[in-house]
């Protein structure tokens, strides 16, 4: 049974940090894109931040520069470590696995982030 298990979500004020978790079982970690995906109300899901099987990672524009993507293939864990945080990061955030080809493709339940004074 696959599970990826999001935490670390929280009501933070702006310009503060947070870090995500997601913890995976059920999957061989390391063969895993592992990717956080974002949902902010009446908005569709968007792409905040991927690190490949390889550790290579790529981010929103909107994001670079403040958010960084990390993985611990000992522990099945992916992270998210998000600084400067503003107004417009809250949404829930969802951790996702997905192979290559694509054959596998798993989501967490997601975690809520808000930003607010």
């Amino acid at each position: 049974q696959v599970q990826l298990v999001e935490s670390g979500g929280g009501l933070v004020q702006p310009g503060g940090s947070l870090r995500l978790s997601c913890a995976a079982s059920g999957i061989i970690f390391s063969i895993f894109a592992m990717t956080w995906y974002r949902q902010a109300p009446g908005k569709q899901r968007e792409l905040v931040a991927t690190i490949t099987a390889g550790g290579t990672t790529n981010y929103a524009d909107s994001v670079k520069g403040r958010f960084t993507i990390s993985r611990d293939n000992a522990k099945n864990t992916v992270y998210l470590q998000m600084n400067s945080l503003k107004p417009e990061d809250t949404a829930v955030y969802y951790c996702n696995a997905r192979t290559n080809s694509g054959r596998y493709d798993y989501w967490g339940q997601g975690t809520q982030v808000t930003v607010s004074s």
